[in-house]
């Protein structure tokens, strides 16, 4: 396979050759090894699974929490003539079904879904009966708690590649500090051969920082906005309801602007992705939702109208810019007070030390196996659910508990035969499961409902046969499933010595954790006002070699750094 990269390269993805550490990463897939790709935004690392997908026999599986990225580069392929689809919750019953089937068939080459897709009962017992060439996780830094945006769901997903016997992986991400290559590498088993990290420094991007008040900063860029050449732009802010509003009021300025958020309806958020994608003047006004994944080389302005929360997110969103390697424009406007908005954003993640401790207590007192809703121990316990979700993950990873497959509580269904006509296609035994099975089903207005746990126990049988006839009969069309009610199953392991000192011991990391946001946004205020070359300190920030001056940043400018404050206290 090796000897053919270059001729995929050049005949399917028409491009003359590859960008630094691109091969390095692919040959190590190809050879059957798993690897780590540490590139910019911009920086190509989706060529590192979409050509071993060409290659590969078996499915590649890409793990992305991003629709507008799945979107995006699915209808990239399918102009390149690489069958991909993707499942995210945008898809009718019908269209995942059709997925399914493709991907079943082997006519798939690429499947793109969301990390929470693997608590579906449904899709993971489908997809551990497909050969899973490559295991591909995007946004990887999102698996270590040392990186700016740590998500439980991806501390499963080396468990999930197991699941689906993946013969090798890929972690990707446009941003990780050393101690977080090494939780990705540590987690994914990844040799630090074939951890490959590039440059994040990009000539072709000025950038620029301005400590301002919110009264003037608008007068600013709208002088910007209007004195600048054309060229489309992201404004990136920190509410929904700022990018609505700023929206509007560039709108009446007479320049093309429009909202995105992941407020909007997906309709709507799609018809703005593709206005922008086809557009050479146009403005979104955008928060963290937008611009992940999308593919538009010749994006000339990247402004932060309120800060980033972290440096990370900084460099992910200037890379946006100037991908087609012209030159570009990163403004920042950097207001104190939007600094403290952030600040109280981290501190509402933790909750009192009496929450934490209800929470320990409840835990413990339950059944050496036990399943729960997230939502309703957040409400029990008066804490975030993201927040529970992250409790839980930490008694795992320090072996109180062990975390089982999610269920589904209950399924909806309508049926689109009748039930002599469903029956008529079975005999013996299985008539007679499916029989009782349909029996245990609650007539709703025009669905049934149907509790899983309760009608294998009258029928006397395992779960996992209710769920794969339901599964079956919907694949079958003979009937719409709808599953609902997720909960997390867990296993036990072992009782803390003193539960009042393991609730004090949690309590400090969401502490901890928290100290970390905050120190993020110090970092941020710190790189306006560093008195030096500010593209040498970010670089640094992840592991670069210094340079003197790089000529176009604020400070190489004007050779002065601009306070904006202490987000300390």
């Amino acid at each position: 396979m090796l000897n053919e990269i270059d001729k995929v390269l050049a005949e399917q993805f028409k491009l003359p050759g590859f960008r630094p550490g691109q091969k390095h990463v692919i040959e190590a897939l190809l050879n059957g090894r798993s690897a780590a790709a540490v590139f910019p935004t911009g920086g190509g690392k989706s060529l590192c699974y979409q050509l071993p997908a060409v290659l590969l026999p078996g499915l590649t599986v890409v793990v992305s929490p991003l629709i507008a990225l799945m979107k995006d580069q699915i209808d990239a392929l399918a102009a390149r003539g690489i069958a991909a689809e993707r499942l995210d919750s945008t898809l009718t019953t019908e269209q995942y079904r059709s997925v399914m089937d493709r991907a079943r068939s082997g006519d798939l080459r690429m499947l793109y879904v969301a990390p929470e897709r693997f608590s579906n009962e449904r899709f993971r017992e489908s997809i551990r009966k497909i050969r899973v060439a490559l295991f591909a996780v995007d946004e990887a830094h999102c698996i270590s708690e040392w990186g700016h945006n740590f998500r439980p769901d991806y501390l499963k997903l080396p468990q999930f590649a197991r699941l689906c016997n993946a013969e090798r992986m890929l972690a990707l991400t446009a941003t990780a500090t050393d101690a977080v290559l090494a939780d990705i590498c540590r987690v994914f088993q990844i040799e630090s051969d074939d951890a490959v990290r590039t440059t994040f420094y990009r000539a072709n991007l000025t950038i620029r920082m301005t400590a301002t008040s919110p009264t003037s900063r608008d007068a600013r860029l709208l002088k910007m906005l209007k004195d600048q050449p054309p060229g489309p732009g992201i404004i990136y802010v920190t509410l929904q309801k700022t990018a609505e509003e700023l929206a509007v009021w560039l709108r009446e300025e007479n320049i093309s602007a429009r909202a995105y958020h992941a407020g909007l309806e997906d309709e709507e958020r799609t018809s703005v992705q593709e206005w922008f994608l086809a557009s050479q003047n146009g403005i979104v006004v955008a928060t963290i939702a937008f611009g992940m994944g999308i593919d538009k080389a010749n994006i000339r302005y990247v402004y932060h109208y309120n800060p980033p929360k972290s440096l990370e997110n900084f460099a992910q969103e200037i890379g946006r810019a100037g991908r087609d390697g012209e030159p570009a424009i990163c403004q920042s406007f950097l207001c104190y007070g939007d600094l403290k908005v952030l600040e109280e954003f981290a501190k509402r993640d933790t909750p009192t030390e009496s929450a934490v401790a209800s929470f320990v207590k409840d835990v413990f007192s339950l059944r050496d196996s036990f399943d729960v809703s997230l939502h309703e121990m957040a409400a029990q316990h008066g804490m975030r659910f993201p927040v529970v979700r992250t409790l839980l993950t930490y008694l795992e990873l320090q072996e109180y508990l062990e975390g089982g497959t999610p269920f589904y509580s209950s399924y909806k269904f309508q049926p689109l035969k009748s039930s002599a006509q469903i029956l008529a296609r079975f005999e013996g035994e299985r008539r007679e499961f499916l029989h009782q099975l349909l029996r245990q089903a609650v007539k709703l207005k025009t669905w049934f409902r149907i509790d899983a746990d309760k009608a294998a126990r009258v029928i006397g049988c395992d779960r996992d046969r209710v769920i794969a006839a339901l599964d079956y009969l919907h694949q079958q069309q003979m009937l719409e499933l709808k599953a609902e009610g997720t909960r997390l199953r867990y296993r036990r392991l072992r009782k803390p010595d003193s539960v009042p000192a393991l609730a004090k011991k949690l309590f400090e990391m969401l502490q901890n954790r928290e100290a970390r946001e905050l120190a993020r946004l110090q970092q941020v205020a710190d790189l306006v006002s560093y008195e030096g070359c500010q593209v040498s300190a970010l670089g640094a920030y992840f592991g670069e070699p210094t340079i003197d001056r790089c000529g176009h940043c604020t400070w190489c400018e004007s050779m002065a750094g601009q306070p904006v404050g202490s987000t300390a206290g």
